[in-house]
């Protein structure tokens, strides 16, 4: 296991996060990843099945934008007063008594850190008893030092600004070796508009890679926003002064602060706004996915690809995002790039989100079926493709007997093979399941040497 000195493995003994053969194997792996990463060339084909799928795509970035694993701390970065006027000009700087209450004295206490960072992933603050936080300093984790992703590779906090989702990274898993005795668990700050403002962060030791340690920092993002909206709606009426019209008119222009979208399973896609559920086409389903999978916009050239691959005209987009507009209202999506003014919630992001913090038993009940299951759009396949792929691949590793019974229930999981042989691995040889499970292996791989022989009679 990982040694840290920003929370040791005493303490993790104590907590119990993760179990430790889990985050054994993740370590193992990962350091078997940067042997391949250090090899480069056709090597780097090799990570895909030593990292997560999250992991493995911020890695990949992180070669294309020429980060150096072996990159050493240096003194760049916003220091003394250019940090301190930054910080006090920060909106996120106004729920910092917030975060205090909810976090700071709780995980100081029990040997932690608590990083804030803004919207670009610019550390404002680090917090926590003073050799914690200078033991976090030597790993990179400085206030003023820029964590994005395209400055020092995989971590929580440039994963977060990246994606917009909460996320753990643990130990070897971060790009840059002097992280490798770092965990962290981060989630996103939005302002009323939906607009990221900042990234809070626990980090620590391995303890850290826990269910609990990432629903904790995400009730802490959560509970910022809602104080961020409540001092915009007491500073409402001190606009309401000015010669702007008041009233009716007023509230009907302005948009909700958080939308959700419901697009698993078979079902009718359903938009859900202040607690009201409504059915939405398929079409406007595709692309309010679309439009919360890129948070920093898109052109109507790129939607009208990510929508159909035989190129959509410009004006079917104009009229498809004028429809759409009449359903969800004026104010909440913009043009030129085509980008959400408001956080929309869907149960993708939900699913990613119990993925990301290792719930697999979590992200099988809320996989009620595959993204848009009729769609044929190219970009909502392959949202589709990567969220079966992870699960599927979470359920496989996870060697949970319950977990790979409620798999192995659903329409995706009855015919995999693989599946069956890991539910078979998990059961009591004498329970009356093993023989069960058993038939029903002996069933698929007759029916898969029939259809193999098949296949060779008609040349195949």
């Amino acid at each position: 296991m990982v040694s840290n000195p920003i929370g040791g493995e005493a303490e993790h003994e104590q907590h119990g996060a993760e179990p430790r053969s889990q985050l054994g194997a993740l370590e193992t792996y990962a350091a078997q990843a940067h042997g391949y990463l250090a090899l480069g060339g056709d090597r780097l084909n090799q990570l895909a099945g030593l990292l997560r799928p999250v992991i493995l795509e911020s890695w990949l970035r992180s070669v294309r934008g020429g980060v150096d694993p072996l990159d050493d701390l240096d003194g760049r970065g916003l220091r003394g007063g250019d940090l301190q006027r930054y910080r006090d000009g920060h909106p996120i700087t106004t729920v910092m008594p917030l975060i205090g209450k909810l976090l700071l004295q709780d995980i100081a206490r029990i040997g932690l850190i608590v990083v804030v960072a803004d919207q670009f992933g610019r550390v404002l603050s680090v917090h926590g008893t003073p050799d914690r936080v200078a033991a976090a300093g030597e790993t990179g984790l400085r206030e003023g030092d820029d964590l994005s992703e395209r400055r020092v590779g995989t971590n929580a906090v440039g994963l977060v600004v990246r994606t917009g989702r909460p996320v753990w990274v643990h130990g070897p898993e971060h790009f840059l070796q002097r992280m490798h005795q770092l965990t962290g668990a981060a989630a996103p700050v939005h302002d009323p508009d939906g607009r990221l403002v900042g990234v809070l962060m626990i980090a620590g030791g391995s303890r850290v890679a826990r269910p609990e340690i990432l629903a904790l920092v995400k009730a802490a993002a959560i509970a910022a926003e809602l104080d961020l909206a409540l001092t915009a709606s007491r500073a409402e009426p001190h606009r309401g002064n000015s010669r702007e019209p008041r009233g009716g008119a007023a509230l009907a222009e302005r948009a909700p602060t958080r939308i959700g979208l419901d697009v698993l399973g078979l079902g009718q896609p359903q938009l859900i706004s202040d607690g009201d559920r409504m059915p939405v086409s398929q079409r406007q389903a595709e692309i309010l996915l679309l439009l919360a999978e890129h948070a920093e916009g898109l052109s109507a050239d790129h939607l009208a690809l990510l929508l159909d691959d035989t190129d959509l005209d410009n004006a079917t987009i104009r009229a498809a995002m004028s429809r759409l507009r009449a359903v969800v209202g004026p104010h909440v999506f913009e043009s030129r790039p085509y980008r959400l003014r408001v956080h929309l919630v869907t149960d993708v992001e939900a699913l990613r989100a119990a993925l990301d913090s290792g719930d697999v038993d979590a992200a099988v009940r809320l996989y009620t079926g595959p993204v848009l299951p009729r769609s044929t759009a190219p970009g909502v396949v392959d949202i589709r493709d990567e969220l079966r792929v992870r699960l599927r691949t979470a359920v496989l590793r996870s060697g949970d007997a319950a977990v790979l019974s409620r798999w192995t229930a659903g329409a995706e999981g009855r015919d995999d093979t693989p599946a069956w042989v890991a539910y078979r691995a998990a059961v009591d040889r004498d329970s009356p399941l093993y023989a069960q499970i058993e038939a029903k292996i002996r069933v698929l791989d007759r029916r898969l040497g029939a259809d193999a022989t098949q296949m060779q009679r008609f040349g195949s």
